[in-house]
């Protein structure tokens, strides 16, 4: 799968985390940084990976920062793009399973490496239910714009 990944500043080590992960499960990766530690808006890279996806050029973005918070907000101004930010297997998978999530976010200074390998695993395994929750994605897509 095609994967776009970026963060900001505060989840640098995290985000190198994310990547190792993504390729050790087999994924093409599109790192979109930052690359140093220097101070950067995460806005500019949400927006940046989330593109990505918005165009079908990637399947999937995972966001990460501070708290993963700000990160989901800003993805969620994307139009086509459900983000949240996972705290547990749980998440991973029920925001796959019934709301067709494609971008997962996580915060370096809350979630540490083991529990983000276990949900990126879950999030990019778990398949969309539709059914009953594609009616509610639907609706949940065209709030888009208001």
């Amino acid at each position: 799968m095609k994967v776009a990944i970026a963060g900001d500043h505060a989840a640098l080590e995290l985000r190198a985390i994310v990547l190792k992960t993504l390729k050790d499960l087999g994924h093409e990766v599109q790192d979109l940084g930052p690359h140093t530690g220097d101070s950067v808006d995460y806005p500019d890279f949400a927006k940046a990976a989330c593109q990505l996806v918005a165009k079908g050029e990637a399947e999937r973005a995972i966001l990460v920062c501070g708290s993963g918070v700000g990160m989901a907000i800003s993805a969620n101004k994307i139009k086509g793009c459900r983000a949240a930010v996972l705290h547990n297997e749980f998440e991973a998978e029920m925001t796959r399973k019934h709301n067709n999530a494609n971008v997962a976010c996580f915060g370096q200074r809350q979630h540490g490496p083991a529990i983000v390998e276990r949900c990126l695993k879950i999030f990019m395994t778990t398949e969309f239910e539709g059914g009953r929750h594609k009616t509610r994605v639907d609706k949940m897509n065209a709030l888009e714009g208001f």
